[in-house]
């Protein structure tokens, strides 16, 4: 009931003719509770709905995705950096529940949400192409992990509030949203640790 209901609120607002309508973003919590909002304030929103170009059937396709659909493109871009299938397939998780097309409120763009200069600099053209995003982010991902010595939690923290403060408080940030993501990555990592092959496994 709740599921239908909300959706039943977005759809409805989509179709207002009003000037004032925003994008509306959604968040889907660990207990699956869905949380919906024009300002965002958490780092797991995603724009779900673009005033005046979302259809409902194209929200609702978000809301189910395929979280197998990208795994020959994780395993192919894993084999060529040697980085843990399972850790790369958590992160996409984590970071846009594996829709190619997520932004972040932050502007952070597709499956492993690259942030624009980030994109540039992974030679990256199309950030919303599964091929391209992914075998970019993998490619840093196995960068920060380098960098920090295989310490997974420090790489996840890295990939979430930038190397640069990382290296600088010499650990985790102290920021929330950086703790909740390194743990919900750790989470889901164990989760699909149990059905995909050894690779490479970084230091928790």
């Amino acid at each position: 009931m709740r599921f239908t209901a909300m959706i039943g609120i977005v759809f409805f607002a989509a179709m207002i003719p009003t000037p004032a309508l925003a994008d509306i973003f959604l968040y889907i919590d660990k207990e699956g509770v869905m949380h919906f909002s024009n300002a965002p304030t958490h780092h797991r929103y995603r724009v779900y709905m673009k005033e005046g170009s979302s259809t409902p059937g194209e929200v609702e396709k978000r809301l189910k995705p395929d979280t197998d659909k990208y795994d020959h493109l994780i395993s192919e871009s894993c084999g060529l950096h040697g980085v843990d299938f399972a850790l790369v397939k958590a992160v996409i998780r984590a970071e846009s529940c594996f829709d190619p097309y997520a932004i972040s409120s932050k502007g952070a763009e597709g499956l492993m949400q690259l942030m624009p200069e980030t994109s540039k600099r992974l030679n990256v053209a199309n950030p919303f192409d599964p091929h391209e995003n992914i075998r970019g982010g993998v490619k840093y991902l196995k960068y920060l992990l380098d960098r920090f010595n295989d310490d997974l939690k420090l790489s996840l923290a890295a990939y979430n509030a930038g190397e640069t403060t990382v290296a600088q408080v010499k650990g985790v940030p102290n920021y929330r949203e950086t703790k909740n993501y390194v743990a919900e990555v750790l989470r889901y990592y164990k989760e699909y640790k149990k059905k995909s092959p050894v690779s490479k496994v970084a230091t928790p």
